[in-house]
Parts: C-alpha cells; sequence; structure tokens
C-alpha cells in the first residue's frame, strides 16, 4: 500500500447558544482506508460529511486528534519540520478552485517549479525552468505559459497549472480535493481524461474527493462513502454502482443526474426530518427509511467484507 490511514479523528470544538460552550464536533470519526499503486480511490459524501478534512489529515495539513498515517510503508503521523518536508514530496494536492489554489504574484515557472527548488536543490535556475517547461507539456500546456501569471489562464488552464505544480517533484500519491467542480462541465471532461492519462503513464495513485457521483463513476477503482464524520460503506465502484448497500449511499445515487429515465430507481423515502444527523446511535437515523430497532444504539462501524456497510438494516 502506497498510502493508509488508521482510525484517523479531529475534533473540533464550538460554542455557541445551542451547541453548548465547548461541545465536540467530530468532524472526522476514525476512518481507516488504504490505496494501492496505480489506484482511485474516491470519498464521497454531501457538504459537511468530513472528506476534505480526511484529505487534509492524510496530507497532514491539519493535525490530527487521533490515528495515524502510513506513507509508502512509514508512519507520518508525528514527522515534524525537515523530515515531514522530505516526504512530503511523495504526496502532493491538486486543490478544488484553480482560482484561488495559484498565487496571483508568481509567474507560472516559479509557481510549478518551486517544489523542485526544495525537492531538487541540485537543478540550476535552467534546468529548472527546463523541467517546468516538460511538466507543463504533459499537462497540455506550451512553453509561452511559463512567464505569464494566473490571472492571464482559463479555469481549466490553471487547473491543468495546478495539476502541474502537484507532479513536478514525482509524488507516488496525488490526493485531488474536488479538482473539476469549480469549472464547466465540458473542461471537466478534458480535466479528467489528462488525470486518467497521467495515472496510466506515471502509476500514480489517487486519493478522489468528490460530491459527484456522476465524476466518481468515471475515475473510481474503489468508493468510500462518508456521512457525519465516518465511512458508512466501502467497497469496488462496480458493486457500489450496482447494488448499494448503505440506505444513504442509495439516495446519493438516486439523487444524482440520471441519462435517461429507464435508469431511475425507486428509493424509499423517510417521513422524518431530511436535515437531522442524530447524535446518539447511528447518526442517519432521523433520515433513514430502514430504521428499526436498536438503530438508536447502533455505533456504526464497517463490516469485515469486501463491499463494507455500516448498517444494522443494510440494504
Amino acid at each position: 500500500m502506497v498510502l493508509e490511514a488508521h482510525k484517523l479523528t479531529k475534533i473540533y470544538r464550538r460554542g455557541g447558544l445551542f451547541a453548548g460552550k465547548g461541545a465536540e464536533f467530530r468532524a472526522v470519526d476514525e476512518v481507516s482506508f488504504s490505496l494501492s499503486e496505480g489506484e482511485t480511490l474516491a470519498i464521497v459524501g454531501e457538504s459537511g460529511s468530513g472528506k476534505s478534512t480526511t484529505a487534509r489529515l492524510a496530507m497532514r495539513l491539519i493535525e490530527a486528534d487521533g490515528g495515524s498515517v502510513h506513507l509508502l510503508g512509514e508512519e507520518i503521523s508525528h514527522l515534524r519540520g525537515e523530515a515531514l518536508r522530505r516526504r512530503r514530496r511523495h504526496i502532493q494536492m491538486v486543490f478544488q478552485d484553480p482560482f484561488a489554489s495559484l498565487n496571483p504574484r508568481m509567474r507560472i515557472a516559479e509557481t510549478v517549479g518551486e517544489g523542485l527548488r526544495v525537492h531538487a536543490p541540485e537543478l540550476n535556475a535552467a534546468q529548472r525552468r527546463q523541467k517546468v517547461a516538460e511538466i507543463l507539456a504533459q499537462c497540455g500546456m506550451g512553453e509561452e505559459a511559463l512567464d505569464r501569471y494566473p490571472h492571464q489562464f482559463s479555469g481549466g488552464q490553471r487547473q491543468r497549472i495546478g495539476i502541474a505544480r502537484a507532479l513536478a517533484v514525482a509524488p507516488k500519491v496525488v490526493v485531488l480535493d474536488e479538482p473539476v467542480s469549480a469549472l464547466d462541465v465540458s473542461v471537466q471532461a478534458q480535466i479528467l481524461n489528462l488525470l486518467r492519462s497521467l495515472q496510466r503513464e506515471k502509476r500514480l495513485s489517487y486519493l478522489f474527493i468528490s460530491h459527484d457521483l456522476s465524476v466518481v463513476r468515471q475515475m473510481a477503482d474503489r468508493v468510500a462513502v462518508m456521512f457525519a464524520g465516518r465511512i458508512v460503506e466501502q467497497g469496488s465502484a462496480e458493486a457500489l454502482y450496482a447494488a448499494p448497500r448503505h440506505p444513504y449511499t442509495a439516495s446519493l445515487l438516486a439523487a444524482r443526474p440520471i441519462d435517461h429515465p429507464s435508469e431511475r430507481r425507486p428509493v424509499e423515502e423517510a417521513a422524518r426530518e431530511i436535515e437531522a444527523v442524530a447524535t446518539s446511535g447511528c447518526p442517519f437515523r432521523p433520515r433513514c427509511p430502514r430504521a428499526g430497532q436498536g438503530c438508536d444504539s447502533y455505533q456504526p462501524h464497517l463490516s469485515n467484507e469486501a463491499h463494507a456497510v455500516a448498517c444494522l438494516h443494510p440494504l
């Protein structure tokens, strides 16, 4: 495995009139996953489910309150300073917003070459510039981009630059946090095709964060579905799309756009408060059409199966 997370936990303390002073909010609650070489694992869920926080924990961009991360077989959870910086070349990130993730005051040659300056100090300025030009070409950008600024490019071009920046230091793992959600649909297809091509060519492993199940279906080998900070279902993309086992996964799939009415599936509906999340027992219980005996005390945990589910009454 190139990347493994074990029981990652992130707790925020929040106050306020309704939450109570110092109330805990578990943004990520004992999340575990693994990623193999050349594989794409997608983490999906609604806004606030904890998927982007999980990605940042795996990257060590924020500190976990519990659990561990192993990168290329080495635990990096407690690394600091230069030791962490050296390992970071093996795991890079492409951010959601190509308009905000690039420094507007830096030319593209500097932006893409910054990682090389840190991780490949043996390269002189000319060699670094040549390397940047090669990486940009692999991402569909010409050499004329080197001396331009981010505002001179479209959204799709900026995301190509963001991908080039991530690949500059030859990582093994790339974390993609909603990489196409800010782009037009036609541009999304181009970026997804680019990502697949680069993955095949470089044997990259992708941790793909998204709320768009149509995009995930094009990209993922395996899918982990998150709700209220926990993984509630995990399995191969083929199995999960064909026969979802958790009621939440089924509701997500039912909500996505379909190509033809024949693909529409009947969905069980709960006569409950749609936005509610339970604070005890199964957090999905207030929204679940299958909630029944034992759900109010059930602490969700994934079953020990290839297509795993955390539910007392799975589909």
